[in-house]
């Protein structure tokens, strides 16, 4: 749609659902609106939201934010697993979910995120799309609001926040866990902090503050930002701080904390032996550990790091950067938003999110194949052999000692096993609701998921296929 049209108002049957009343566009005239097209699942959303949160504050007299979920997957159509998504993410702007694309076709959006400025008079500004845009959107907000004030069209009254927040429980949203033959340690990334606990769920020791933030410390005084994937290498547990863009490290001894990869800043580069605490990553989402080396996991950068703990430099181990499902030697291969990874002896065993597919990369010499998956958007439920098998947006996997890969298929709910000799792969049957689990580890004769839209950790007998919740903090 051409910059200066009338913005299409919004349909009667629009499902806002974290807003009490639906919006109405012809009732913001004389505000700049700025309408934004995400999916949850898609990291470079993620992304723009602190753009927009400078924004909102920046321009608290004058602006409007809405967003407008227009999903991928199937599973995204439902409005619960949207205000789920909202408020995993912290959005207090009101949002409405929109499954079958109607406003995407209306004004023309192709790609996610994408924000479209409204001026005050009701009609479209700008069309701006990506990620990594604020001085751009900044300077055509200012631009359509001093317009509007020489005009005397400018209304200043500040924006009505929207919320519909979710029940206080101990966690909230946990994303990864890591299990240890006595201990378990969860990433409660909504609530920015790592927990240490026994089995049976009593709390030992928290790690982060508990608000978002970005600073060294010891135990509960440190600065985490959306806590993700977990490794334990002797005395360090090693965090995937995902909101923080790095890797911390955290010196169970003591309880010191500190960066080991990353500067707090977004990546976007492909490092060769470069230092590590120096070289910015984007959203790193999991990790794990083979003999000395850390491998991490670039959501938005598509890509697999090599850090080595010794040396503390860091290499691309395989990813070209580009969204794609392409196997291959180390760098010629690609990635689409991995997600979740685990050893399986001197390969890795990758979820690959966006591509809804399970891949294997090579530690020698980073060749990366397809064990699941046939494309961007070839997604589905279904079990069989490999070719047949699909998956809807998988965020973690487990390796059992019997050659088993376990797959949380998030979307689906479900908690899939394939078997890496027949290559068959099976749902399992677990006595269990899982609402988009997100993390998986293997201990003590159990799998433990982190079930994480209902806010609980769940052990899973691995000879009974008995599922139990692990009362957290409880």
């Amino acid at each position: 749609m051409d910059s200066r049209s009338p913005a299409p108002e919004f349909p009667a049957g629009l499902d806002w659902v974290n807003a009490s009343e639906a919006p109405m566009l012809s009732a913001l005239r004389g505000r700049a609106v700025l309408l934004w097209f995400w999916s949850y699942d898609n990291v470079h959303c993620w992304n723009l939201l602190p753009d927009l949160a400078y924004l909102e504050n920046r321009y608290h007299d004058g602006l409007t934010v809405l967003g407008i979920h227009t999903p991928k997957y199937p599973h995204q159509r439902d409005s619960g697993a949207v205000l789920k998504a909202v408020n995993r993410l912290h959005i207090r702007h009101p949002v409405a979910n929109d499954p079958d694309h109607l406003l995407w076709r209306q004004y023309g959006v192709d790609a996610w995120p994408s924000a479209v400025l409204i001026d005050a008079e009701g009609l479209i500004s700008a069309i701006i799309p990506g990620e990594g845009r604020r001085q751009d959107l900044e300077e055509r907000i200012a631009e359509v609001l001093d317009e509007a004030a020489e005009r005397d069209l400018r209304e200043y009254e500040a924006a009505v926040p929207a919320s519909r927040p979710e029940p206080r429980l101990p966690l909230l949203f946990p994303g990864k866990l890591l299990a240890t033959d006595k201990l378990l340690y969860v990433a409660d990334s909504g609530h920015h902090r790592v927990l240490e606990c026994n089995h049976d769920g009593r709390i030992l020791r928290q790690f982060g503050s508990g608000d978002a933030g970005y600073w060294d410390g010891r135990n509960e005084e440190c600065g985490l930002n959306d806590p993700q994937g977990l490794a334990i290498r002797e005395d360090f547990l090693y965090v995937a701080d995902r909101g923080n863009h790095c890797v911390r490290r955290i010196r169970l001894y003591g309880g010191d904390v500190e960066t080991v990869l990353g500067n707090g800043e977004r990546g976007r580069l492909r490092p060769h032996d470069a230092v590590a605490i120096e070289t910015p990553i984007g959203n790193p989402t999991d990790l794990t550990i083979v003999a000395d080396k850390l491998y991490v996991l670039s959501a938005s950068q598509n890509q697999i790091w090599e850090l080595n703990l010794g040396g503390g430099k860091v290499n691309v181990l395989a990813g070209t950067g580009k969204l794609g499902v392409q196997d291959g030697l180390s760098l010629e291969a690609s990635f689409a938003q991995p997600s979740g990874v685990a050893p399986s002896g001197l390969q890795l065993l990758v979820a690959d999110a966006a591509a809804s597919a399970v891949r294997l990369v090579r530690l020698s010499d980073g060749r990366v194949t397809t064990l699941v998956g046939q494309g961007l958007y070839e997604y589905g439920d279904a079990a069989g052999t490999r070719d047949v098998a699909r998956l809807q947006n998988p965020l973690a996997v487990a390796m059992d000692p019997r050659g088993i890969v376990f797959i949380a298929d998030t979307y689906n709910g479900k908690i899939k096993a394939l078997s890496l000799k027949s290559g068959a792969v099976r749902s399992l049957n677990v006595n269990y609701r899982l609402v988009e689990p997100a993390g998986l580890s293997i201990a003590a004769g159990a799998l433990w998921v982190a079930n994480t839209n209902v806010h609980e950790i769940v052990r899973i007998d691995l000879a009974s296929g008995v599922g139990k919740r692990v009362p957290i903090g409880e």
